[in-house]
């Protein structure tokens, strides 16, 4: 019963790779990854600021919509449906 099993899922091995070669793979995508980190074009504080504001903006907007659409629906909901 046991050999059944091991045939059914055999293990899978990942082939050995030198650990020298293993670390040169990390190190150059780190290097890559810095590389691009340099390309990026950092906001300034006065573009931080704008986003930050327009976010908080839009999330008050959209809150005081879905507060007063949970209000009217429950109103409806209880006079239409519930006959109260």
């Amino acid at each position: 019963m046991a050999e059944a099993r091991s045939e059914r899922h055999p293990a899978v091995r990942r082939p050995a790779q030198p650990q020298a070669e293993e670390r040169a793979r990390k190190g150059h995508f780190i290097q890559e990854s810095w590389a691009e980190l340099k390309k990026v074009e950092w906001p300034g504080q006065n573009q931080v600021i704008q986003g930050t504001v327009v976010v908080l903006i839009a999330c008050l907007v959209v809150g005081v919509y879905l507060y007063v659409n949970d209000i009217v629906w429950k109103h409806v909901v209880s006079k239409v449906f519930l006959g109260e």
